[in-house]
């Protein structure tokens, strides 16, 4: 029985505004970086119960300007925090689009594998007095089994 999860036509035109509007978003977001794993290791990490400290104590040191010494950055972490404000909501409509893009482009696969397949019985089945013969050989190749090695056992 044949699947169809999903059907999905996108016109030119579609693709050439979807282009635009990721270019859009790529210029506009060009201030974003990119961590190499080990800085991500290294880096402290801000989870709720640590936001809620780092919120408390920049509107503590805000209110009392006369215990922050220059040195300390509090204008650089006021702003970090409003763009981390900022940036969230849209973050997280990204990250839903994205989730979503990624369980079509799953649901497409697997209706193709699934008519492929089904084809593929069909074509074992019917195709043998077709000329087809060579072509279910060729296809067949997807469903070789290799041997695994086998593994002495150490002593």
């Amino acid at each position: 029985m044949s699947q169809n999860l999903v059907s999905l036509t996108l016109t030119p035109e579609q693709l050439t505004a979807i282009d635009a509007a990721l270019t859009v978003l790529e210029s506009n977001l060009a201030g974003l970086i990119a961590l190499q794993p080990s800085q991500r290791r290294e880096l402290f990490k801000m989870g709720e119960k640590s936001e809620q400290f780092a919120r408390q104590t920049l509107n503590v040191l805000a209110n009392n300007p006369q215990i922050v010494p220059a040195s300390l950055g509090l204008a650089d972490a006021q702003a970090d925090m409003a763009a981390l404000d900022a940036l969230r909501p849209r973050l997280q409509r990204m990250k839903q689009l994205v989730e979503r893009g990624e369980d079509t482009e799953m649901a497409l696969g697997s209706d193709i594998m699934n008519t492929s397949l089904e084809g593929y019985g069909q074509l074992k089945l019917s195709g043998k007095n077709q000329g087809l013969d060579g072509m279910r050989q060729e296809l067949s190749s997807r469903f070789a089994k290799t041997r695994q090695p086998v593994v002495a056992p150490t002593s």
